[in-house]
């Protein structure tokens, strides 16, 4: 709808890019063009606004084929005016000069006469054409006979209407034909799918049985490995054991032999120092009996000295000198009691020696 502007009994009309608007005064075109902006007085235009974009018409109708099935139609056609002059001039697109709207329907009766084309070409070609043949390829035809109907028309360019495009969104058939088409479809889908179910479980059945002969096979395979690793650790540990053996019977041979040496070495080092200590005692007992022997001679010269010495003296004087020893081999006598009588006896015979060697 065009933008129009009240300023002091004139009207300012500002229009958009996809609408052509005509301005006629007094029976005169005075502006023609999509987009234009210009004033004038109410009361002597006479406005038309003619839109030249493309427009979507959506449509819904109800068909019968050719086994006497009806089914519902959803299409959609894209049409635009190409030719503003003829449109105005065939259809009322003319506008309140005061408020910018249409005073009649065009649209609407471009609505229903694009709908009517279409609608009867769909109708001649679903009355030759079965419902299950409608359902799988009639989209098609439908579309192909819409838009090459709808292009043969004669009034479509006596009114300057172009059809851009055309599109069946859907053949239905009523609820119940659908329902009763549905059942086989989802019969067989349901087997297909209880089919695709077993055969699912099936190869799951089947993988989980190779799953189980290869875990067995792991197992096995893994049984035998700890067995070759027990053998290995056993042989490993008999190996560690003998040359653990081996070693210490070298080193108990080694110390044995050094044992052996020190021992040998104490019982040499032992036996010398017997040697030398023996022979230290023998030469003691030798140097021992040497002294002995000299210590002999001595006293045996000695003696003999003595002897000689007292062959000369007479017997008063050996007397004397052998109580004088007897005297000094004694024990401390502290007291002497002598009686009168062996006093007497004994000056007697010191007085007269000679009288006691006779007696």
């Amino acid at each position: 709808m065009a933008d129009i502007t009240r300023r002091f009994g004139w009207r300012h009309l500002r229009g958009a890019p996809t609408a052509h608007v005509r301005h006629h005064r007094s029976g005169r075109l005075v502006h023609d063009g999509p987009g234009l902006s210009f004033w004038y007085r109410s009361l002597t235009a006479a406005l038309s606004e003619v839109p030249v974009d493309d427009r979507e018409l959506a449509m819904t109708f109800h068909a019968r084929t050719s086994d006497f099935q009806d089914v519902a139609v959803q299409a959609t056609v894209t049409y635009r005016v190409v030719d503003p002059a003829i449109a105005a001039a065939r259809l009322d697109f003319s506008i309140d000069p005061d408020t910018g709207a249409w005073r009649g329907t065009p649209l609407e009766q471009l609505g229903s006469l694009l709908t009517e084309t279409a609608q009867q070409h769909a109708l001649d070609v679903l009355a030759r054409t079965s419902l299950a043949s409608a359902l799988v390829d009639g989209v098609a035809a439908v579309r192909e006979r819409i838009a090459g109907g709808l292009a043969a028309e004669p009034r479509l360019p006596a009114t300057g209407i172009e059809v851009v495009a055309v599109r069946v969104v859907a053949l239905r058939p009523e609820p119940e034909v659908e329902r009763a088409l549905r059942t086989p479809a989802r019969e067989q889908i349901q087997q297909d799918a209880d089919k695709a179910t077993y055969e699912r479980r099936a190869v799951a059945v089947e993988r989980e049985r190779a799953i189980a002969e290869n875990e067995l096979a792991s197992q096995i395979e893994l049984a035998r490995r700890e067995e070759q690793l027990v053998d290995q650790r056993g042989t490993n540990a008999r190996r560690e054991a003998e040359e653990h053996a081996a070693a210490d019977a070298v080193r108990a041979g080694a110390e044995a032999a050094r044992t052996v040496r020190l021992a040998e070495a104490e019982a040499t080092r032992a036996l010398r120092l017997a040697e030398a200590e023996a022979t230290r005692k023998v030469r003691l007992a030798g140097a021992e009996a040497q002294a002995e022997r000299e210590v002999g001679a001595a006293r045996a010269e000695a003696q003999a000295a003595w002897l000689r010495v007292h062959a000369d003296v007479d017997v008063s004087t050996l007397h004397a000198l052998t109580g004088t020893r007897l005297a000094e081999n004694l024990p401390r006598i502290d007291s002497v009691t002598v009686s009168p009588d062996v006093l007497t006896g004994l000056l007697a015979k010191l007085g007269h020696p000679d009288a006691g060697d006779e007696g």
